[in-house]
């Protein structure tokens, strides 16, 4: 199954770049929110620092875990071997989409230390979990154990 339009590059990815999406991303972290801090038994804390984590480990797992795409790809093969961060912008580090997916991370950590009063276990806890979505964005494939695939020869 083919999937895209025919100015559509990597169709795996496009659709992170549009503003529609920035918005139902922050609607949906801020939905999960929500749903965390309605339970009674825990605290404005424990909500703020659960969303942090939750969110953190599902853009780790989505984003820098699984490699490919979950359909056919026009591109012989080489996002077979690239997380989604990686296909992202046809590779380009600094991207707006990619900034906009670092932001996020960033703002949901200071949010969460400061409804947290700074408390030094949610701290730690929430910059750990900042740390582990942050690494693999800024450093290189090269060096966070994945590999760059080259065009294959013809």
């Amino acid at each position: 199954m083919l999937i895209g339009t025919h100015g559509d590059a990597d169709p795996n990815t496009s659709w992170l770049a549009s503003r529609g999406m920035w918005f139902s991303y922050v609607a949906g972290v801020l939905g999960l929110h929500l749903v965390l801090l309605s339970i009674p038994l825990w605290s404005t804390s424990t909500a703020w620092t659960l969303t942090n984590i939750i969110h953190n480990l599902c853009v780790l797992v989505f984003m820098h875990s699984l490699k490919g795409a979950p359909f056919t790809q026009l591109d012989e093969g080489n996002s077979e071997n690239r997380t989604h961060w990686e296909q992202i912008d046809v590779g380009v580090q600094w991207s707006i989409t990619k900034k906009f997916l670092t932001v996020i991370p960033i703002a949901l950590f200071f949010l969460a230390s400061f409804y947290t009063k700074y408390d030094k276990l949610h701290f730690v806890i929430n910059f750990i979990s900042l740390l582990t979505v942050l690494v693999p964005k800024i450093l290189p494939s090269s060096v966070n154990g994945h590999s760059k695939v080259s065009k294959k020869p013809m």
